[in-house]
C-alpha cells in the first residue's frame, strides 16, 4: 500500500512577519466551524479519490497553526484516520509561535494527536525579535520550548541567521545558546528578502540596512556547519539539522520524491493517481477555498507531470538532502556534471549525485547550470 503525507495549510496569523512571502493572511477573528467542515470535506473528496494509501505523516502549516482551536485539529486529525489507514508510526507535525498564550495549548494539541511540535523562535534576543516583527519574546520563546520538550516526544525549534548587524561572533553566541536548548532537530534559515515583502519594499527603497555581504554570509553559514556537526546535530537537508533518526518525515517525503495530498488555501501537493504524478495547487484566497468547497467544486488545480517534469523536480529537491539523488534518476548525461565536479561543488559517489559542503550554499546557481 503507497504510503502518502498530508499537509494540512491554515492561512491565519496574528500579525505579518516583515520576512514572510508566505500564504497567510491576518484577520480578526475566524469561524472555527466552518473551517472545520471544510477541511473534514476535502479530506472525504481526497479519500474518494486515492481511497488505497497508508498515511505516513500530517503537518499542519501557514500561517500559524498554533492559532487553531484543540478541537479543530482534533477534528482534523479524527477525519483522516477515519479516511485512511495510519501507518504505525506516523507523524503528526504541528508548527507553533512561543507566545505564552499558543504555549498553553500543547497539552490540548498533545491530546489531539500531535506528537511533533515545530516551534517558530527565530531569534534568541529580543532586539532581533522585534526587527523580525516577531511578537513573542526571548524569555517567552525559552518558556514554550521547554513546554513543548515536556510535553511532546519529539519537538523542533526554527532560527533566523544572516540577519541585519549580525556578526559572525555573535552568531556563534546564539548558536551555541541554541544548541544547549536544542532536543533532536533544528532548522536555521538564512535571512531571504523576497520581493513583495515587507522587507523586499525597505530593500528597494534603501531601508534595508546592515545585511551581511557575501563575505560574511560564507562566515555565518561555516559557523553553522561547524557547531551544529559538532553537536551532533549535522546538516540533512540544506537548511535542517538533526540528530539520526530524528529527520523531519514528513520533509523528507517532499525531498526524495514521494507523494503528499495538500489540503487548505494555496496548498500544494503531489498526487499519483492512475500511474500519473500529478502537480495539485489550491486557491491562496481563504475566501475563495472555502467557497469552493462548499459548493462541493473540486478546489484546486491538476497537472499531470511529464517524466521531464518528475525527474527535474527530483534534482532540485533531492540534492537538498545530504544523501543526494540517484544517478538514475538523473536527468542528463553524467558529463553535464564534471565541470561542477572538477570545482569541488557536486561528486559521484555510491551509486548518487550530491552536493559538496562547497557546494550547498550555491544549490540554487548549481540547478541553474545542471538545468540549463
Amino acid at each position: 500500500m503507497p504510503r502518502v503525507g498530508i499537509y494540512v495549510h491554515w492561512p491565519f496569523c496574528q500579525a505579518k512577519c516583515p520576512y514572510c512571502d508566505f500564504n497567510s493572511h491576518v484577520v480578526r477573528s475566524v469561524d472555527q466551524a466552518r473551517w472545520r467542515q471544510a477541511y473534514a470535506d476535502e479530506i472525504a473528496r481526497y479519500g474518494a479519490l486515492l481511497p488505497d494509501v497508508e498515511i505516513e505523516s500530517i503537518f499542519f502549516g501557514g500561517g500559524t497553526p498554533s492559532l487553531m482551536e484543540a478541537r479543530t485539529v482534533a477534528h482534523i486529525i479524527d477525519r483522516i484516520q477515519r479516511t485512511w489507514r495510519f501507518a504505525n508510526d506516523v507523524e503528526i507535525t504541528l508548527e507553533a509561535n512561543p507566545t505564552s498564550t499558543e504555549a498553553d495549548r500543547f497539552r490540548e494539541y498533545r491530546a489531539a494527536g500531535v506528537n511533533r511540535v515545530s516551534v517558530g523562535i527565530q531569534a534568541l534576543n529580543d532586539a532581533d525579535l522585534r526587527r523580525l516583527g516577531r511578537l513573542h519574546s526571548a524569555a517567552e520563546a525559552r518558556a514554550a520550548f521547554d513546554v513543548a520538550r515536556r510535553t511532546f516526544d519529539r519537538a523542533s525549534f526554527d532560527l533566523i541567521y544572516a540577519r541585519q548587524h549580525q556578526s559572525a561572533r555573535a552568531w556563534k553566541a546564539e548558536l551555541e545558546t541554541a544548541l544547549s536548548l536544542a532536543a533532536d532537530h533544528l532548522s536555521l534559515y538564512q535571512l531571504t528578502v523576497e520581493d513583495g515583502t515587507a522587507f523586499g519594499d525597505r530593500r528597494a527603497a534603501g531601508r534595508l540596512g546592515g545585511l551581511p555581504d557575501e563575505d560574511l554570509g560564507a562566515d555565518l553559514w561555516d559557523i553553522t556547519q561547524d557547531l551544529t556537526a559538532a553537536a551532533g546535530l549535522p546538516a540533512y537537508e540544506v537548511s535542517n539539522h538533526a540528530r539520526p533518526g530524528s529527520e523531519s518525515r514528513h520533509n523528507l517525503i517532499y525531498w526524495t520524491g514521494g507523494d503528499y495530498i495538500g489540503i487548505g488555501p494555496g496548498a500544494h501537493g503531489r498526487v499519483t493517481l492512475d500511474a500519473i504524478r500529478h502537480a495539485t495547487e489550491a486557491p491562496a484566497s481563504p475566501t475563495a477555498w472555502l467557497s469552493a468547497v462548499a459548493s462541493d467544486a473540486r478546489p484546486d488545480t491538476w497537472r499531470a507531470l511529464t517524466r521531464r517534469d518528475v525527474a527535474e523536480e527530483r534534482l532540485m529537491m533531492g540534492l537538498r538532502i545530504a544523501e543526494g539523488v540517484p544517478l538514475s534518476e538523473v536527468p542528463f548525461p553524467p558529463a553535464r556534471t564534471a565541470p561542477l565536479e572538477e570545482m569541488g561543488l557536486v561528486e559521484r559517489r555510491d551509486g548518487r549525485l550530491r552536493l559538496t559542503r562547497s557546494g550547498r550554499p550555491i544549490l540554487d546557481a548549481i540547478l541553474r547550470e545542471l538545468l540549463a
